[in-house]
Order: structure tokens, then sequence, then C-alpha cells
């Protein structure tokens, strides 16, 4: 496992993370599993959110780790204000809803700190000194050691880097969706480490039944899949190694975040960081120079 630091931060992370969101309510032998086997493989970037099942997911990894909670980077995220009926939920981004989520989020999660605390989303519109103030306020208190984003939206998440002291981007980036490649030298310049999320674009990249993605046609999918498994097979290594890999390449990208599911999942990574040592960023540009770009 490599370890990449966060922006400016003195953490370490591992180069895949593990998303929560996929985990399943009341599967708990398998989501005990996907955690413990996660660990001997060496990653150590967790990540929730209080939105994830009403706070739930928040609870199940809190009764996870318990015990082990030092050997996680630990990150969630805030802003979304469920509605009272559970219909959907609201953005909520204001100071006072900030201070007050973080502690029912350690409550849930059975710490007393979070390693990264994220606004989940943003937009231009928000209060953005009274959210700046509100995660500084809980650096200084120690409920938290840093605060990033969690935004697909440049005009939004360039404003927070050059504005504030965020040390990361949580953004939907894949070999399917290059759009954050633009604004990666800005990201650099400031500091800013990018988690990829969605790396292996729905499953699509992992030879799922292929279906429409972004503004990509099913005639298009499949044949960016053909070729992926191509070069699979060319440079005899998985799939996944290459969607993860493909973020990895690009700096200021530190990990690469996959929601696991099923033990099966979790032990399709035994061999993936092997296989992602002798990928190239070369190896993917017939495929590149063949796709079409998506813009935001």
């Amino acid at each position: 496992m490599q370890y990449n630091k966060l922006g400016k931060s003195e953490l370490e992370i591992s180069e895949i993370g593990l998303g929560a969101m996929s985990l399943v309510q009341g599967h708990d032998e398998t989501n005990s599993y996907i955690i413990k086997h996660a660990q001997e493989l060496g990653i150590n970037y967790l990540d929730t959110s209080d939105l994830y099942d009403k706070g739930k997911n928040e609870e199940l990894i809190g009764r996870l780790i318990e015990g082990n909670r030092d050997k996680w980077i630990l990150a969630s995220k805030v802003g979304n204000k469920w509605k009272e009926d559970g219909s959907g939920w609201d953005w909520a981004p204001s100071k006072a809803y900030i201070l007050k989520s973080i502690d029912e989020s350690l409550s849930r999660l059975k710490t007393d700190y979070l390693d990264l605390y994220q606004l989940h989303g943003g937009t231009i519109e928000d209060p953005f000194d009274e959210i700046v103030e509100a995660f500084e306020l809980l650096v200084q208190q120690g409920k938290i050691r840093y605060y990033g984003i969690s935004s697909i939206r440049p005009k939004v998440f360039l404003n927070y880097a050059k504005n504030s002291d965020i040390i990361s981007d949580m953004m939907q980036y894949s070999i399917f969706d290059r759009r954050p490649e633009k604004y990666f030298p800005e990201l650099a310049e400031s500091g800013i480490s990018v988690l990829a999320r969605g790396t292996v674009a729905q499953g699509l990249l992992l030879k799922k039944a292929a279906q429409k993605y972004l503004s990509y046609s099913v005639h298009e999918v499949l044949e960016i899949q053909r070729k992926v498994t191509e070069i699979s097979n060319q440079l005899g290594v998985a799939n996944l190694a290459l969607a993860l890999k493909y973020p990895l390449l690009h700096q200021p990208v530190a990990c690469s975040v996959i929601g696991i599911r099923t033990r099966e999942q979790i032990n399709s990574l035994d061999m993936v960081f092997d296989d992602m040592k002798r990928i190239k960023l070369e190896d993917y540009q017939e495929l590149l120079s063949g796709m079409s770009e998506v813009s935001y």
C-alpha cells in the first residue's frame, strides 16, 4: 500500500480509501469482515456522512471501529439536514447547524474527534465566512483535526481553495468522468488534495452491463468497456486496478475511494496493489484519445 499526504495536513492516507456508504445495515458479519480485511490490506482512510442512512451509517462505523479508532483516518460530512418526515433533506450550511451536527456525529461514531470534516456540497449563495468560522472553531476545540469540502462545482471549490484552509476536495473522478482535471493545477497550487470518488463509474469499469452514463450513450459505454478490457488483457492486470490507478496518476489526487458491499468485493483488492504498480499513464492514452469530453 502506498500512502500520500493529504493536502497541507500531517495526515498520511492510503491511496485506496473505503467509502462506508456501501455497507449494508444488518449485515454485521460481512461488514466486520470488510473493515478487518481493509485494515489488513493497509487501508486507513474511512469516509462516511451524517446523511447516509439518516445517521445510521455513522453508528455502524462507530461500532465497527470501536477500540480500534486510532488506526483510521476517519472522515465525515455535514451540511444536509433530513426533513422531519424523512422524505428528503434540505441544504443547511449554517454555522449553528455545523456546530450542532459535529457533536451528533461524534456521538454516533463513538469518538471525540474527526480527522477530516467535509462540507457535503456547497453553492455560491452559501454564507461562506460563517461556514469557515464554524470549521475553524471546531479545529480550535479539538473536535476536528482538519476540514475539507465535497464538491464538483468549480466556483465553489475554487473559492474554498483560495480563501480558506481546506486540505481536500472529494469529487467524482474516473476514466469516464475527467472533468476535474481542468482544475487540478489550481488545486495543487493551493495545496489541496483530491479524494476521488466514483472511480469505478458505478461498476461500468468492472464489466457491469452497459448503460447510459453522463453524456455517453450505451454504444459509447460498450466501446469504452471493450477498450478497458483490452488494456487489462494486454497488461495482465485487473480492470479494477486500471480504474483505481487512473486518478492516482494525476496530481493532486491523494486517494481513490471505493465503496465495498460484499466479501467478494473486498477480496478483489488482494492482488490489485501489485497490478497498480505496473500501470502507467501512457497505458491509457489510446483509450482516452478516442473518448468524447464531458462538461459541467
